[in-house]
């Protein structure tokens, strides 16, 4: 009868998949930290390149029905998975939907258009619809877990209800005809698919209502706009953040600490107050 593997053995070949991952996880924490745009484009631009087309990992709805049946990997030779999930999980307790806003590969790329297509191309979409369509990815979510239940079918929701398989370039026509839609629309509504169709979203809307730590809101937020007009996810809606719909992208929080345009260092410095620059 053979030995038990020792913990070097079982270690070696997930040691260089463990640390380029953790120092991925390390640069995205501080460049959401930092509150630094430049590192936030450089993580994002990560998140494309290494977890997006060299790694592929992305939170999968695959990975929320290992949940309805607890079907996890073998932990000692999953290493890298169980940092991942628990890094997703415990940042989404802490923060809320950092991973959808920084993390994900293709939340990344949509992101990244975002910044280069021309904002006059872009379509806002009326409160009154938005408000209603933010709740078409929890209606999905909750199809496909009783779909996988009832069926145990894995292959059709990951392949067609996620366009995340594009990062290993892999696909049907079909797929790809439906992506290059999917991306084209993108481009006249920002962050199309994460904002109103990911399970995966969802999932971790639900989650982030245990946030910790949640964004700083002034007293002036009750009758100040300029964040609810500024947020591209639409998680504003006057002075209340919904926890559900907010990625923290970091913009509203870069205005608050700008004392220049947010109203509370404004009206701060007409009463006479000093204060320390951010």
């Amino acid at each position: 009868m053979g030995s038990a593997e020792s913990w070097g053995e079982i270690l070696r070949p997930q040691a260089l998949d463990l640390a380029l991952l953790t120092a991925f996880i390390a640069f995205a924490l501080v460049s959401f930290l930092r509150k630094s745009t430049a590192l936030k484009y450089a993580a994002l631009a990560a998140a494309v390149g290494y977890l997006g087309f060299v790694k592929s990992s992305l939170v999968s709805i695959s990975d929320v029905f290992r949940l309805t049946d607890l079907s996890l990997p073998p932990f000692k030779y999953s290493l890298a998975w169980y940092l991942f999930s628990g890094f997703v999980v415990a940042s989404t307790v802490l923060w809320g939907r950092l991973y959808c806003g920084r993390i994900c590969a293709f939340g990344a790329l949509t992101q990244l258009m975002d910044a280069l297509v021309p904002k006059k191309l872009r379509v806002d979409v009326p409160q009154s619809i938005e408000r209603r369509a933010i709740w078409v990815k929890y209606g999905l979510l909750a199809f496909l877990v009783c779909y996988y239940v009832a069926t145990k079918d894995l292959s059709s929701p990951v392949q067609y209800a996620e366009p995340f398989w594009m990062f290993s370039l892999f696909g049907t026509t079909a797929m790809w005809l439906g992506l290059g839609a999917l991306l084209a629309a993108t481009v006249f509504v920002r962050n199309l698919y994460c904002r109103f169709l990911c399970p995966v979203g969802a999932a971790l809307g639900l989650l982030s209502n245990l946030t910790v730590f949640r964004i700083k809101r002034w007293s002036e937020c009750n009758t100040c706009k300029i964040c609810e007009k500024t947020c591209e996810w639409g998680a504003i809606r006057g002075p209340r953040i919904l926890k559900s719909e907010c990625v923290r992208c970091d913009d509203c929080e870069r205005l608050y600490l700008d004392q220049q345009k947010c109203p509370h260092w404004i009206i701060l410095r007409r009463k006479g107050n000093t204060f320390v620059s951010a």
